[in-house]
């Protein structure tokens, strides 16, 4: 067992594939907040494969967080010289690549001193983020701006000592503009439509609360692409700590992955960017078309199976696809009630995304746990599920699988499986939901009327009768039996 760092590469086997590149020689362009795994399995892995062809050797990623917790993380990396050992999942087997396109990471400080530094550095020309769905201070409804967050009118009160991402990147824009610096990409990684215009939204929208001129000069200057990011990457646990060993290598914070990966992006860059296309990305215009597809099949199907798989005690989406009728249900309510409302990306079809994304669920290599893809139900429901369901209304098409999605994400936010067991708190308004849905067990409409969530959709009566009749008969039969009963004829 080797300790994972830039001293151990050479000793590796020649199967596990590592930087050929001089770390050593890289220089920063980009700083990335929120350095999870997906962004260890996806962005940063586009710029290591890039920085394999000899290309973009002065993009180099800086890391950065928050919150007091990602301290932890930055302790981690930092020990193993800011290497991550990807680790992918085919359903015929694994192996494992070293990544080595990040070359630091920030001090976590209140106020975000160090973050705001250096962003204001000439050598940085985009700041990208993954700071979940949840994490942009957007109504849920109007997708406005919530100007009256706690966080916001913090930060608006003491622009330079800010507590949000977005603080700290309104603080180094203004130095940026001040030092004659110029200004930069903001760019989102996270499962948005409309992310670059939503990053948008936010930065601006608290630049405007301190300092409209600034606000201005941020929305004429700086970029905010649209994109769409793509790849199963679960949680970080024990089974991942341990398929690391089973390389010879000891990594703190392993990534395992599955063997697909997308990135489209709008080519939308104000101060240049790496030519991730030589390395699979695809730079596009028709960014809606795809990302459109991937929401509303992949991250919408994942509530379609998880909120269900949780009431049932199922672990793990691929679980959920070998559950006699909830992976039909994935696939009955994708094909009859998502479809119809997707426009075709350009290569694949709707229904055959479909087919591919039965696919990469049903793998059984990914361990992607129910927990992690429920969770956050507040954000994803209206980001991912609910659009579909406003078109299908508006056209007068099926919704009834779809309104049985929703019954399924009010009976676990009630708290219990069915076999009894307690489902922890996965929402970071779980307190307000249980509370919403212990009431809904008996009137039903009662959950519809979380205006923040379904706006005017508890008044339409073609859903709400459906999901009436749904979530009670989840309560008086069983998951299962509703299941079934949805299924009927299929």
């Amino acid at each position: 067992m080797i300790k994972l760092n830039q001293g151990m590469l050479a000793g590796l086997p020649d199967s596990i594939m590592r930087p050929e590149y001089d770390r050593a020689g890289l220089k920063p362009g980009i700083v990335h907040i929120g350095l999870g795994n997906f962004h260890r399995a996806h962005q940063s892995w586009y710029l290591h494969r890039l920085m394999q062809q000899g290309l973009a050797h002065d993009w180099a990623i800086i890391g950065a967080g928050i919150r007091p917790y990602d301290s932890a993380m930055r302790d981690k990396l930092a020990a193993q010289d800011y290497l991550t050992t990807l680790i992918e999942l085919r359903p015929d087997g694994v192996s494992a690549e070293i990544v080595g396109s990040m070359i630091g990471y920030l001090p976590v400080q209140d106020g975000n001193g160090a973050l705001i530094a250096q962003l204001a550095e000439p050598a940085i020309r985009i700041v990208s983020l993954t700071v979940t769905e949840g994490g942009y201070y957007m109504d849920p409804v109007s997708h406005g701006f919530d100007a009256g967050h706690a966080d916001i009118v913090a930060d608006a009160a003491q622009p330079g000592r800010p507590q949000t991402a977005f603080g700290a990147i309104v603080a180094a824009l203004k130095l940026r503009r001040a030092r004659g610096v110029g200004p930069m990409t903001c760019q989102s990684c996270d499962n948005l439509q409309g992310n670059g215009n939503i990053l948008r939204q936010s930065v601006v929208g608290l630049a405007r609360l301190s300092d409209p001129e600034l606000a201005d000069w941020i929305d004429e200057n700086c970029s905010f692409p649209n994109a769409m990011v793509d790849c199963i990457v679960p949680a970080t646990g024990p089974k991942e700590l341990a398929l690391a060993r089973q390389f010879g290598i000891d990594d703190a914070v392993p990534v395992s992955h599955e063997y697909f990966r997308q990135w489209v992006i709008e080519d939308d860059f104000c101060a240049g960017r790496p030519d991730w296309d030589k390395v699979g990305a695809t730079f596009s215009d028709a960014l809606h078309a795809y990302e459109t597809q991937k929401l509303r099949i992949l991250n919408a199907g994942h509530q379609v199976l998880a909120n269900a798989g949780e009431v049932l005690g199922i672990g793990t989406v691929c679980e959920c696809m070998q559950h006699e009728a909830l992976g039909r249900m994935f696939h009955k309510v994708a094909m009859d009630e998502i479809v119809p409302q997707v426009v075709p990306a350009p290569g694949m079809s709707p229904s055959e995304y479909v087919e591919l994304v039965a696919a990469r669920f049903a793998n059984p290599a990914i361990a992607d746990t129910v927990k992690r893809v429920a969770y956050d139900g507040s954000s994803r429901h209206p980001g991912f599920v609910l659009p579909t369901l406003r078109d299908a209304l508006k056209a007068g098409a099926a919704i009834d699988g779809l309104a049985f999605a929703e019954a399924a994400w009010a009976r676990m936010c009630q708290g219990t499986r069915e076999d009894g067991s307690e489902i922890v708190p996965n929402d970071p308004f779980w307190d307000a939901l249980k509370a919403r849905a212990i009431k809904a067990q008996k009137m039903p409409l009662h959950w519809l009327g979380m205006r923040q969530i379904y706006g005017s959709l508890g008044q339409e009566p073609r859903f709400a009768t459906a999901f009436e009749h749904w979530l009670t008969v989840i309560y008086q039969r069983g998951m299962n039996a509703a299941m079934h009963e949805y299924l009927k004829g299929t």
